[in-house]
């Protein structure tokens, strides 16, 4: 075991004493708010370098060009202790907060998933905030592919990174001809549009803190809130509107957001299936619950219904967790298909989590041909998603991806269940952590949070958040013997 961890952990060092100018960002903030967190936080980078020079230079001996097995251990390593090491600054601002909750809350960000231990958010101190959506936004395009791009004398292939820490199944497409240039690409574009994201939620009311926070938040996919009632705190639909058309960007592949900014076209999204399926399943899912809340005389009106409808789905869908209303309280038909979007609804590159769209198109092309089989036993059909004929070995990996995904969750939400939760709150919480989507149903629902779960019910939903941002079987492979054999 020892052999592997060690040039691993050199470069986790390096990863870390990275990570540790990430402090910068609320180190400002604390001097232009004047809120009391400065020596805090520079304690809390400090730490994080030092931690990060001990690694590096005690282990430099065993520096070597990492095989690609040791891309999925550094991945869940760095994920496990950066979230470890970022929640120095809410112990030591936050009275009362557990470990469990700090890591928790840490891990959430990180992982984009939104969901939050905390009560008072609007109370917290200005650079805590922006700390915790700093860590979203991190967490959005991954840190990993960050550190490749900016810090390639790290002195590792970039491309195992990448490739165990990337989302989806189409890993190993390129969009340039090195990878460092291709992580810098999507920065670039990620960058881009988080700005552009600032401004409009500035130009539509919000404050300064507030439009960083939330644009942070809404480009990751996040969720997280410097209010406690979320988006609904504003009640504005100027700001739903402008946060519903960028979180809709966010679910979109990157890759294809730089292709149609180097080619200045908008071709690049009329051939990105996944992009128009994502697109369909969403619009057509937002006017059926529309008229199913209509039907039920949930709100006074279509309109209404519709504002409510579309904000709190496409939330949900794109796996950011914002919420506007307690939908906990609409008929039920409509938080759930809410939840199952959030399963399959995203792109792979995306910064949403889940299955991805990819996988859905090809699970159900893969249904339709054996439905054609059974009419025709000696039919020849090739898979195709779009004008794409997907390999026979791709399609076994998304089954084999599928049956471990909804396997982690059925186990997961036994774990909960045992533990004296509810079902409704067990299941619905597995499933938006392991999403990444942040609120579930019940005791874990929009208008409650994850603050009244027992420690071991936090690190289950804890672990099940890793498990999805780092798409399974990049952390379950090293719980496998063969992993660890020479």
């Amino acid at each position: 075991m020892f052999y592997r961890l060690l040039p691993v952990s050199h470069v986790l060092g390096g990863m870390l004493m990275f990570f540790s100018l990430t402090y910068l960002m609320p180190i400002v903030s604390a001097l232009v708010f004047d809120d009391g967190t400065l020596i805090t936080f520079v304690d809390a980078m400090l730490v994080s370098f030092a931690i990060g020079f001990i690694l590096w230079f005690g282990t430099r001996r065993h520096k070597r060009e990492l095989k690609p097995r040791d891309g999925f251990l550094l991945v869940t390593l760095a994920w496990f202790l950066m979230a470890s090491i970022a929640t120095l600054p809410l112990l030591l601002l936050i009275d009362d907060l557990s470990f469990t909750d700090a890591f928790f809350e840490t891990m959430s960000g990180l992982t984009t998933t939104g969901a939050t231990v905390l009560s008072g958010l609007e109370r917290l101190p200005p650079s805590l905030n922006l700390w915790r959506h700093e860590l979203n936004w991190l967490g959005g395009m991954g840190i990993i592919v960050l550190a490749v791009a900016i810090l390639p004398l790290l002195g590792v292939g970039g491309m195992q990174l990448y490739k165990a820490e990337t989302t989806g199944v189409m890993k190993d497409s390129k969009l340039t001809a090195r990878i460092a240039d291709t992580a810098k690409a999507l920065w670039l574009v990620y960058f881009g549009i988080t700005v552009a994201c600032i401004l409009a939620l500035r130009i539509v009311g919000m404050n300064w803190l507030d439009a960083i926070c939330h644009a942070f938040a809404a480009l990751s996919l996040g969720g997280f809130s410097t209010y406690d009632a979320s988006v609904g705190h504003f009640d504005s639909p100027a700001i739903e509107a402008v946060l519903i058309f960028f979180m809709m960007l966010a679910g979109i592949n990157f890759a294809t957001h730089f292709v149609a900014w180097r080619g200045r076209s908008l071709r690049a999204y009329w051939l990105d299936t996944e992009a128009k399926a994502f697109v369909a399943l969403v619009a057509s899912s937002t006017l059926v619950c529309t008229l199913y809340l209509v039907i039920h005389d949930t709100y006074p009106d279509f309109p209404t219904s519709l504002r409510h409808v579309a904000f709190n789905l496409v939330s949900i869908a794109t796996d950011s967790g914002f919420v506007s209303q307690d939908y906990d309280k609409w008929p039920i038909f409509v938080p759930l298909w809410m939840l199952l979007l959030s399963c399959m609804s995203v792109s792979s590159g995306s910064t949403g989590g889940g299955i991805k769209m990819i996988r859905t198109l090809i699970l159900a092309q893969q249904g339709l041909i054996e439905l054609k089989r059974l009419i025709h036993p000696h039919l020849a059909a090739s898979l195709r998603v779009g004008d794409a004929v997907i390999p026979q070995q791709i399609a076994g990996a998304v089954l084999g991806f599928i049956f471990l995904y909804i396997l982690a969750v059925g186990e997961l939400t036994f774990f909960l269940v045992a533990s004296g939760l509810d079902f409704t709150s067990s299941i619905t919480a597995i499933v938006a952590c392991i999403n990444n989507a942040g609120p579930g149903l019940n005791v874990v629902g929009p208008a409650q949070n994850y603050g009244s779960l027992t420690d071991f019910q936090t690190w289950v939903c804890t672990f099940a958040m890793l498990l999805g941002r780092l798409e399974v079987l990049s952390v379950l492979v090293l719980f496998t013997p063969a992993f660890w054999r020479r």
